[in-house]
Order: C-alpha cells, then sequence, then structure tokens
C-alpha cells in the first residue's frame, strides 16, 4: 500500500469585513459558507467560492459570542452580549427569530445532531436546552456556581458537556437531566469543551493554558496538554478523530496529533490573541479568528488518510514542533474501531455505509426545506402581529379624531 506523506498546513484565505475581535467561526455541512460572529455585533456569512459578497446580519444589540451552523446547513444560531438566541436563514435576505430566557450574555450555542434542539451556555450560570422547530426553551441545567462558557451535544445527542469560570467542567444527561460528573482538574476558568467524533471522550481548555482530555464513560483523565503560554481559548477536533487543533492568547495554532499524544504542528497568523478555531464538517479545512478582526481559511493538509491524496504545491511553511521539544507524558487516544496504522484507517474509510448516499442527500434537503418553511413562518407570524398592532393603531387614531370632529 502506498505510504502517504502529509504537508504542512497553509493559509489558503483570510476574510475581512469585522470591525472588531472575532469570537466565533463555524463552517456550513457542504464548507460553502463560513460564518463569524464578532465583538462589533454583527454576524458575517462568508463564501468560500472567490469572488463572492458576503453576507452581513445586523439583528443582536451587542457582542455576538458565538455561531454554529445547524447540521443540515440551512439555519445558524448565534448568540450574544444582549442575552438572547437569534435562528438565522443564511441567505441575502439574513430573516431571523429571537429566543429569549437567559438573563445574562449568552456565550455558546451548538445544535444537536438532528438538528430538532440545540443547547445554550450563559452568564446567569445556567446551560439551557431549545426546540428549534417549536422556536421555545424546553429547560435549564443549573449546578454551576460561576459563567457558564461553552455547551455541546454528543454525537448521539444523549449527553450535554459544559465548561464553567467556577473551573469545572460537567457532563449532564439530556433525559434526566442529572450532571453525570464533575470534572475538577482545570487549575482556573474552563474556556471550551467539545466531545470527540466518537463520542467517548471530551476535551476541554482553559484559562491555565491547558488542554484536557477524558473518557466520559470512566471519567479518567486521558491526557494533559501544558503547550501554550497563555490561556487557551478555543479547540476543535478533526472528523477523524485523530487530531486536535488549539486557539490561544499566545496568537498561536497548535495542532495535536491525539493518537502519538504529541504536538504537530505551530502556526503564526494572528497578530493577538487567537480566540475561536474550527474544522470544516470534512476536515480538508479548519478556520480561526482573533482580537485582530480577521477570520483565516487553513487547508489542513496533514491528514490525508481522511480525504485522498494532496496535490504537492510548495505553500508557506508552518512552524513543525520540534521532535526533541518538551512534551507531555500522555496515553495514545485510541478510540474504539480505530486503529493506529494508515492502512487500518484506509480501510475503514472505506466499509460500506448503511444508508445510500443519493438517500442520505434527500433526507438532507428535506430537514433543510423543514428548517427554511419553519423560519419563514415564523418570520410571517412576527410580521402580520406587526400589521394587527399598526391597524390596530390607525383605528385608535382615527376614533380619536372623530370625536375631536364631532360638535
Amino acid at each position: 500500500m502506498t505510504a502517504h506523506c502529509p504537508e504542512d498546513p497553509s493559509l489558503e484565505r483570510h476574510f475581512k469585513g469585522h470591525r472588531d475581535a472575532v469570537t466565533s467561526v463555524d463552517f456550513s455541512l457542504n464548507t460553502k459558507q463560513l460564518a463569524s460572529g464578532s465583538m462589533d455585533s454583527c454576524l458575517m456569512v462568508w463564501h468560500m467560492k472567490p469572488q463572492s459578497r458576503a453576507y452581513r446580519f445586523a439583528g443582536h444589540k451587542d457582542a455576538v459570542t458565538c455561531v454554529n451552523f445547524s447540521p443540515s446547513g440551512h439555519l445558524l444560531a448565534s448568540g450574544s452580549r444582549d442575552k438572547t438566541v437569534r435562528i438565522w436563514v443564511p441567505n441575502v435576505k439574513g430573516e431571523s427569530t429571537v429566543f429569549r430566557a437567559h438573563t445574562a450574555t449568552v456565550r455558546s450555542v451548538h445544535f444537536c445532531s438532528d438538528g430538532q434542539s440545540f443547547v445554550t451556555a450563559s452568564d446567569d450560570k445556567t446551560v439551557k436546552v431549545w426546540s428549534t422547530h417549536r422556536q421555545k426553551f424546553l429547560f435549564s441545567l443549573s449546578q454551576h456556581i460561576n459563567w457558564v462558557r461553552c455547551a455541546k451535544f454528543s454525537p448521539d445527542g444523549r449527553l450535554i458537556v459544559s465548561a464553567s469560570d467556577d473551573k469545572t467542567v460537567k457532563l449532564w444527561d439530556k433525559t434526566s437531566r442529572e450532571c453525570v460528573h464533575s470534572y475538577c482538574e482545570h487549575g482556573g476558568f474552563v474556556t471550551y469543551v467539545d466531545f470527540h467524533p466518537s463520542g467517548t471522550c471530551i476535551a476541554a481548555a482553559g484559562m491555565d493554558n491547558t488542554v484536557k482530555v477524558w473518557d466520559v464513560r470512566t471519567h479518567r483523565l486521558l491526557q494533559h496538554y501544558q503547550l501554550h503560554s497563555a490561556a487557551v481559548n478555543a479547540l476543535s477536533f478533526h472528523p477523524s478523530g485523530n487530531y486536535l487543533v488549539t486557539a490561544s492568547s499566545d496568537s498561536t495554532l497548535k495542532i495535536l496529533d491525539l493518537m502519538e499524544g504529541r504536538l504537530l504542528y505551530t502556526l503564526h497568523g494572528h497578530q493577538g490573541p487567537a480566540t475561536t478555531v474550527a474544522f470544516s464538517r470534512t476536515g480538508e479545512y479548519f478556520a480561526s479568528g482573533g482580537s485582530d478582526e480577521q477570520v483565516m481559511v487553513w487547508k489542513s493538509n496533514f491528514d490525508v488518510v481522511d480525504y485522498g491524496e494532496v496535490l504537492r504545491k510548495q505553500r508557506p511553511p508552518a512552524t513543525r514542533a520540534s521532535s526533541s521539544g518538551t512534551l507531555p507524558e500522555v496515553d495514545p487516544l485510541v478510540p474504539p474501531g480505530r486503529g493506529r496504522s494508515q492502512e487500518s484507517m484506509q480501510s475503514q474509510s472505506q466499509e460500506p455505509v448503511s444508508m445510500p448516499q443519493s438517500l442520505t442527500s434527500t433526507l438532507e434537503h428535506i430537514v433543510g426545506q423543514l428548517d427554511v418553511l419553519t423560519q419563514t413562518v415564523s418570520i410571517l407570524e412576527q410580521r402580520l402581529t406587526l400589521t394587527e398592532d399598526k391597524l390596530k393603531q390607525c383605528l385608535e387614531n382615527q376614533q380619536l379624531i372623530m370625536q375631536r370632529t364631532t360638535p
């Protein structure tokens, strides 16, 4: 079998349009759109196709702290310092529906894998779960004793993980609404948390400059990385589960090989803190944002096993981690059913899927259309309410005029 030679990540594009620090980035399902939120109170939806104009969505009355595309890519959620969540249809009209229940800044928003619900985290110390299509608040998870910075669904939607300024990461059962376990190993505020694609592990980033990985079944600490020289603000798993990218206030992005438990690359692109980072759904790209107001898109290149052979081109060099550098002693992260060799990973990717691609595409299209129709009905209802209010006002004004003119 031909051996694959990974290449260094390369900076593909950078987008300028925000007028303040970028707080969050997320790719759509098909990687055709990239959303970003900013302290400038706006969302931008960038088109990966060259020469396409970006959409700027204004609606929030304060900083936008988080963005997340629905699994179908037909809806886009955002959270804000104005205490609200908005669900947008990411097209040129940029229409949105407002969700209210939090009493302080909304720090995080994340759709469940079925798109039917989403979870939010807030400075009001709660995690809240909402219905997407019924457009209503469902329930709160309320055991944190300080601001909650991040909350995510597990890939199967059964668990929720949250990270807080109370220095804990909490694992919740969505059905029972009970806290299953609290992870207390961080020495400072926990800024970000996410599930491994297998659903068996979680990774959390902290103000103590560390990244920690736990097994959610045994609750054992599997890996501990202390590679950044400042707070780690965000992280993202590669879809293969073999790599993790981190963004830090030391202005760098770092790519970790979880199979070997070592640092692969350090990327220098942002001037000032790197505040957010996210892989695309295929892992072919990852995007980052920073306090320099820029959004950068990088080509992964290093994990060619997961998306085919990469054409060898001359690219701007990345800083490769030195093998002689001091690295943490960690367990190799090998989720169930995943081998460590390239051959086993390749054969796994070639296994037949249980559902035909055409049927999957059709179902995704139907779900997407349902998303758009639900959103359109909501917007029409809002407009109808406004029209009714205006009609009532006009009738009241007319009655006043008639009363004044009557002798």
